[in-house]
């Protein structure tokens, strides 16, 4: 299992031209499988995702300090 992850303003999947899911701030997360994965690599990917530290914090300057969780900002999610 591999995932390709970017942060985004906003995102939206279209199926035929109509939107089926979109997000505002956050994080666009595309995803491969393998047939031998199982469901520990899923968990293991989703915990990753969540508290990967990718966002600024405005308190401390830091570039690299908060996960999406700690924004509280969306994941759309895609395989």
């Amino acid at each position: 299992m591999r995932a390709v992850v970017q942060r985004v303003a906003s995102a939206s999947v279209e199926v035929e031209g109509r939107t089926v899911s979109a997000i505002g701030p956050g994080l666009l997360v595309l995803v491969g499988l393998h047939e031998s994965d199982v469901d520990s690599d899923a968990d293991y990917i989703c915990r990753k995702v969540l508290n990967m530290r990718l966002f600024p914090n405005e308190e401390t300057g830091k570039t690299w300090d908060h996960s999406v969780v700690q924004k509280n900002y969306e994941v759309l999610l895609g395989n």
